[in-house]
């Protein structure tokens, strides 16, 4: 994406593009749509759809070629495919020189900007803020026979990012890696726990480029789990090589939704962590489980797989951390004592919540608005967060047990007792922290915003349901 992001700008004769312009060839590059960019930046589809215009327009001049959304990646290719044959043709008449393609990257590569907040920080990226012993704790239990890791967090709090770097950490010790997100499970999935098991079995094989031969060891007499463990144990685990195999799950608590799966196969996936130490064969597996919430389908102490191996529940950025993100935005007045100060009512008004960090501080970077000013607009309509608070208000008019539980907690600064399964979708969500059943809500910003939403409510129809933010 880089190589693509920097040959435009050659292109343009190093005309510097403007942050939604990088955003916009960004995500034609992706093959998004007008409409899925204007849903992830906050900015209204015909001013996305005139940006892009303009690019366009401008691209074309440059090449001498209509250059249009759908010819993109022909287009862009075939430039840098000149440029490479241009360079090669040069590299040959001098004896040791670097080849084209190095020479082409390093052009290309020279300069770096920073992208709009969304998804897993890339590994490598400067914007990925450590926060110790997590990174290094992951790392070296991955290198345990038979480990079980754990990674608890809400949503958008980085437990992609720290997934990805353990797999690429695992990747380096020459292990091999299966990952597996359970949100890409098509519903009918869930339907049996014997197609669930056969789904994660197929799913297994296949990136570990076997061949799912699933009927030569499934018995149905013997149930769905046992010809689960017997493929795995005389299959799976027999026919890789030597090295490890780490099994990666993200997105485990969509299982949590399903209790005729999640009580036989979160206890199948302890007994195989056990099995580990008393069976050489299952110390080859390593398993990392990822997941939002705590688990709220009730299992015997000795079945739950969240009571053995190890847990990594992701903090909330410290004060230090958030100001060490801004540097790496290049907010270079964050520097010192003083801008730590200044940073501080953004670290209250959203709790430490990395995304919501990042995202104020590249609306910072890209020198927008004022501190002052972002903080003053965060709850409102027209604030950086509005898109984020829309999306989390539909989620809860979607399910009325859980709006009618976020309103008992944003009316008192108490925490609260909450039915169970509301308590923890609430956390999942990342809207409330929780001590047991007891909840208060995550940070400011979302209290502001919804009492903002409740009064509108109390004051509009008084029905007990919340008018949607406009």
């Amino acid at each position: 994406m880089d190589d693509i992001l920097q040959a435009v700008e050659r292109i343009l004769q190093d005309k510097p593009l403007a942050s939604i312009q990088w955003f916009v060839l960004s995500q034609s590059w992706l093959g998004k749509t007008y409409d899925e960019m204007a849903e992830v930046s906050g900015y209204r589809n015909n001013y996305i759809k005139e940006v892009g215009s303009e690019l366009w327009q401008d691209l074309s001049v440059a090449l001498g070629k209509k250059i249009t959304k759908k010819n993109l990646h022909l287009a862009l290719n075939k430039y840098l495919q000149d440029k490479m044959s241009d360079q090669e043709n040069h590299s040959h008449q001098k004896l040791g020189e670097q080849s084209s393609l190095e020479m082409v990257s390093s052009d290309l590569f020279s300069a770096s900007k920073i992208e709009f907040p969304s998804g897993p920080v890339p590994l490598g990226s400067p914007l990925y803020i450590n926060r110790p012993p997590l990174e290094e704790l992951v790392c070296n239990e991955i290198l345990h026979p038979g480990c079980l890791i754990r990674i608890k967090a809400p949503r958008k709090t980085g437990k992609s990012s720290l997934l990805n770097r353990m797999i690429a950490y695992a990747r380096e010790q020459g292990y091999q890696i299966v990952y597996l997100d359970f949100q890409e499970a098509d519903q009918d999935v869930f339907a049996s726990l014997d197609k669930f098991l056969r789904w994660f079995c197929i799913n297994v094989s296949r990136q570990l480029n076997l061949l799912p031969c699933l009927d030569d060891f499934w018995d149905t007499e013997m149930g769905s789990k046992v010809s689960c463990k017997i493929y795995f144990e005389a299959y799976v685990l027999q026919y890789i090589d030597h090295s490890p195999l780490v099994l990666a799950l993200n997105e485990v608590h969509r299982v949590f939704e399903h209790p005729n799966i999640a009580q036989d196969f979160l206890p199948m996936l302890r007994f195989w962590h056990e099995q580990a130490k008393q069976d050489q064969i299952w110390q080859k597996l390593r398993m990392v489980v990822v997941h939002t919430t705590e688990i709220y389908i009730p299992l015997k102490l000795n079945q739950s797989p969240f009571n053995v191996g190890i847990t990594i529940t992701l903090p909330p950025f410290t004060l230090n951390q958030v100001q060490n993100l801004a540097l790496s935005y290049r907010l270079h007045w964050a520097a010192d004592s003083e801008g730590a100060k200044r940073l501080v009512p953004l670290q209250a008004m959203v709790g430490g919540h990395p995304y919501l960090v990042s995202l104020a501080l590249y609306h910072l970077y890209q020198e927008e608005m004022t501190l002052e000013v972002l903080l003053e607009t965060a709850s409102t309509p027209v604030g950086i967060y509005s898109q984020h608070l829309r999306e989390l208000l539909s989620l809860l008019q979607k399910e009325p047990e859980l709006m009618s539980a976020m309103q008992k907690v944003i009316l008192t600064d108490e925490q609260v007792e909450l039915d169970a399964i509301a308590a923890y979708k609430l956390e999942s969500m990342g809207l409330v922290q929780l001590n047991g059943n007891q909840a208060h809500t995550m940070c400011e910003l979302y209290r502001l915003y919804f009492s903002q939403q409740l009064g509108k409510q109390n004051t509009n129809n008084g029905s007990g349901k919340l008018l949607k933010d406009k």
